[in-house]
């Protein structure tokens, strides 16, 4: 009897049975990146944004400012960022970061300083996001092409 208690008492406390976190996958390494179907479904989404880009520049609702796809810009119907810059307008929250990112266009590169405060500026103008009426618009628009009811 005692070897039983013994054994008991031993497996016990090296959790011989305790109950482990069950899951139906691996965690994903972060360092490893998506699965290879999720980056299948990636893909085929940046596929379907760069028609939508290719048809809304087409139709002039378009001009991203940046290198690559303005994934903000395609979801709420086109955004002009080479216009906003100009006008000094504000600009969109991804065409902001890209620009902080060093990711601007080569016409819009040129134009591309820092000032005193490590702010970007444009043409000597500092770059500033839309104003907050325009990024609630844009959302709503976004919404509703993503088939998602918003608040009024």
């Amino acid at each position: 009897m005692s070897i039983v208690l013994t054994a008991g008492y031993v497996a016990g406390s090296v959790g011989m049975f305790s109950v482990q976190g069950l899951s139906a996958q691996d965690k994903a390494d972060e360092n490893q990146g998506p699965s290879k179907d999720t980056a299948l479904k990636i893909t085929a989404s940046l596929d379907a944004i760069k028609v939508a880009a290719d048809a809304l520049k087409r139709e002039g609702r378009y001009a991203p400012a940046t290198r690559g796809l303005n994934l903000f810009g395609v979801s709420v119907g086109g955004v002009n960022a080479r216009d906003d810059l100009e006008k000094g307008r504000g600009v969109d929250p991804e065409t902001f970061a890209a620009l902080y990112a060093g990711q601007a266009s080569a016409e819009v590169q040129e134009h591309i300083e820092r000032d005193d405060r490590g702010r970007v500026t444009y043409k000597g103008k500092v770059v500033r996001l839309y104003p907050i009426s325009r990024l609630t618009r844009l959302f709503k628009e976004q919404a509703k092409y993503a088939g998602q009811e918003t608040a009024p």
